[in-house]
């Protein structure tokens, strides 16, 4: 039987074996070739801080304690990406051969919904598809901050999303970005991927830098995606009078020390929260996630946005079970985790 990954108690990644569900006529199979996790939120999951909350109950559209509702084992991994090798009987998409992806864990062989995978064309990189998914929130990410051409932007956070929304502000016509990274290889990828400046939160005043860098305006948006409250008290100090803060990221419960009352106060600054799966989108109708992800996918391949500097490290997915936890510790070397299949 094939093997998927799956965390099985908090911090534990192991390899179960599955059984393949018989194929609908709607859906296809695919043998997968590549993969990829999504740091932030299967972290919230795998480390424990996102199942204290309990789960978002939609018709009340707020947390419910139901912490038991939480139940191990859990898949983990967020995009595959590989070679069809059936098809339904009502398959008009794809042929047997076609390269396919979508959103799916660590696992040999998938099963989907036609209507749920997206062809992947023979000029784009597998790594392209797997980062689809943190483009899409950094589309969107910008998209609610409102950055506009000329606009001096800092995003605090170089993670896999981070990166991709350094690269859409520039797109989106920014004339300065300004990334802030405690981590030394992070804010080296920041410059080659297209930051003016990189700042490490450990070594400076980041929003007193911030007011020097833009003759002392500050910044007009900041888009948070470290998820630790001191960048969100950063990116307060840091931003313009009447300026926009993103909150993008998917963080645990914040400790004390988050100062309302000082620069937020006095600059009437807004917090903006992004999540742009979250619907209706605040420019609904003429915005959905939809449209998000065609606009995410269209800067993708047309080589806007580098995939490849993003997926790192790759590994065989035998060792995944060891080299999966790590992303929890070793943020000098794991930046968005790939496997490769035999």
């Amino acid at each position: 039987m094939p093997k998927e990954l799956m965390a099985t108690a908090r911090g534990v990644a192991e390899f179960k074996e599955y059984v393949l569900p018989q194929l609908a006529p709607n859906e296809i199979r695919v043998q997968t070739t590549f993969a990829a996790a999504k740091h932030g939120t299967e972290m919230a999951f795998f480390k424990g801080y996102g199942i204290a909350r309990g789960q978002y109950d939609n018709e009340y559209k707020m947390f419910r304690q139901r912490v038991n509702d939480f139940k191990f084992p859990w898949p983990l991994g967020n995009t595959a990406i590989g070679v069809v090798t059936e098809v339904g009987v009502d398959v008009t998409s794809f042929v047997i051969g076609d390269m396919a992806f979508a959103y799916g864990p660590f696992r040999e062989v998938h099963t989907w919904p036609e209507s749920k995978a997206r062809l992947l064309p023979a000029s784009v990189s597998w790594q392209a598809a797997c980062c689809l998914d943190p483009v899409d929130f950094a589309v969107g990410a910008v998209r609610d901050g409102n950055v506009r051409l000329g606009d001096e932007v800092v995003v605090f956070g170089m993670g896999a999303i981070g990166l991709c929304a350094l690269q859409v502000v520039r797109a989106a016509g920014a004339c300065l970005t300004i990334a802030v990274e405690p981590v030394a290889s992070r804010r080296a990828l920041a410059l080659e991927l297209g930051a003016d400046v990189v700042l490490d939160p450990a070594a400076v005043d980041v929003g007193m830098e911030v007011r020097h860098l833009t003759d002392k305006r500050g910044a007009d948006v900041c888009i948070e995606y470290s998820g630790h409250y001191s960048a969100l008290n950063q990116a307060m100090r840091a931003a313009a009078y009447g300026g926009t803060i993103v909150a993008g990221a998917f963080p645990g419960i914040y400790p004390a020390g988050l100062d309302f009352g000082a620069e937020a106060h006095h600059n009437r600054i807004q917090i903006v929260f992004s999540r742009s799966c979250s619907e209706p989108n605040p420019d609904f109708p003429n915005w959905d996630e939809s449209r998000i992800v065609d606009v995410a996918w269209r800067l993708l391949t047309q080589g806007q946005i580098n995939a490849e500097a993003l997926v790192q490290p790759i590994v065989n997915f035998e060792d995944l079970a060891q080299a999966y936890p790590r992303i929890a510790t070793d943020m000098d070397n794991y930046l968005k985790l790939g496997a490769k299949f035999p």
